[in-house]
């Protein structure tokens, strides 16, 4: 059970030898309405950073990458109606010095570019390749610094015939799900057919109250220390790295270890979910993995994980909000509590963290950004991109093959893939210290053994 990927695949390719032909601006297809600025909640001013993602085709008879591409163009040109904000740029409010985007439809990026690779040379695409990064173009050089796109879109073509699109956005404009949105949208007006969703861009549904009111400590939120870095922070640790595949086969048999394992009526069925399983074992193992375990013992480790907030605010945000609409929670356990506790306890205090999540809780994290200039604050983040569906998107030219984040290495942040052959199965990607992992990796096979 759980299989790993040690190392990169022997057909590894580390440069795709790429050839940029031609890097343009798109403009939205006609004059929108929107006032000058649109105001960003303190869930997003944090979120000021970009975001690279790869979906991979393979060839199409009817939809050569040439064709494709000009459909996308298109399509992208009317999209920036509805979409607006994309269009425009980051800039400072004059008179509040809060981040805001200036809607003055100064366009998107958008790249054409070929591999002189077919695709399949490319080998194991759910293996993170660090290659992928130049399927993306980060900036339009023609512009200055403060004029940069918020999105680029990136077309490049394989010798097969396929092609990978590569789109950089800047995390501001959307989060997992409203990318999910955006790019149903993109399928759908590239088919020529009306938009899928009617994207909702009211960024003021998220504003923090006034006054602002905290009334939860808030121990997943940390105020910016120079002396105390956040969870988002780069380390300059030479680190090893390494996916764990686990089959649906696996996921299924933790939930029974976590069914076997429940004390009390207080674990149901229904908080026992993939997510919620695989992230408590990943915990145990990053927790206790930790070097120096004779000191260990008495740490408390605290995990992070994103939850959408949109169906839990009173009134529920609409499913269509473009903006960030996720918020951090949180579980916080000694680890020698990690250590000894049945699993069932290890996946309930993970979903405690959802459960905790309630429209005041949220609104007062919400607040809190208004008084304090912060960042989540764990030993590790859980970033999951499992269940986003981006490689259910159907296209004219057909699903993906694959879609996936382009990957860094963060000890601090473990990331959950789908998994390109099993719909149910998840790849997760580890980077820590060689003797952490070590670590690491005995735990995770103890605890499926």
């Amino acid at each position: 059970m759980g299989t790993i990927s040690n190392d990169p695949p022997a057909t590894l390719i580390q440069d795709l030898k790429i050839t940029t032909q031609n890097v343009s601006l798109i403009f939205p297809s006609r004059k929108t309405e929107r006032k000058k600025s649109m105001f960003l909640s303190n869930i997003d001013k944090v979120l000021n950073f970009p975001v690279e993602t790869v979906h991979f085709f393979p060839s199409h008879e009817d939809f050569p990458p040439h064709v494709a591409a000009e459909k996308l163009k298109t399509a992208l040109s009317e999209l920036l109606v509805p979409y607006d904000f994309l269009a425009g740029r980051l800039r400072s409010n004059p008179e509040t010095g809060r981040l805001e985007i200036d809607c003055n439809s100064a366009g998107i990026g958008f790249a054409v570019a070929s591999s002189d690779y077919a695709l399949d040379d490319v080998g194991d695409l759910v293996y993170p390749n660090p290659a992928f990064g130049q399927l993306i173009c980060k900036s339009v050089d023609s512009l200055e610094q403060d004029d940069q796109p918020l999105c680029i879109v990136q077309v490049t073509s394989f010798k097969c015939g396929g092609f990978a699109m590569g789109i950089v956005t800047n995390h501001v404009t959307f989060d997992g799900l409203s990318f999910k949105i955006f790019l149903d949208n993109l399928a759908a007006v590239t088919a020529g057919k009306p938009l899928a969703v009617t994207p909702c861009n009211d960024r003021l549904l998220l504003a923090a109250r006034s006054p602002p009111c905290v009334t939860f400590p808030h121990h997943e939120l940390d105020k910016f220390h120079d002396s105390n870095p956040p969870v988002i922070d780069a380390t300059s640790e030479a680190l090893d790295f390494k996916v764990f595949r686990l089959t649906s086969d696996d996921i299924a048999s933790l939930k029974e270890k976590a069914k076997a394992s429940a004390i009390g009526p207080h674990v149901s069925d229904a908080r026992i979910t993939g997510f919620n399983v695989v992230t408590a074992l990943v915990w145990h193992c990053k927790a206790l993995s930790w070097d120096n375990k004779e000191s260990n013992l008495d740490r408390v480790s605290t995990l992070l994980y994103a939850v959408n907030i949109r169906p839990r605010l009173i009134p529920p945000l609409p499913m269509s909000y473009t903006g960030n609409a996720v918020l951090t929670a949180y579980a916080r356990a000694t680890c020698k509590e990690i250590d000894e506790a049945p699993f069932s306890r290890l996946v309930e205090l993970v979903t405690e963290g959802a459960k905790r999540m309630t429209d005041e809780y949220a609104r007062s994290a919400i607040d809190w950004g208004n008084i304090y200039q912060g960042f989540p604050n764990g030993e590790f983040l859980v970033s999951s991109w499992w269940k986003l569906g981006f490689d259910e998107v159907e296209y004219p030219w057909g699903w993906p093959k694959y879609s996936c984040p382009v990957v860094f290495q963060r000890k601090d942040i473990i990331l959950f893939f789908p998994d390109i052959d099993d719909n149910n199965g998840v790849n997760v990607l580890v980077s820590l210290p060689s003797k952490e992992m070590s670590k690491f990796k005995t735990l995770f096979h103890k605890y499926l053994a």
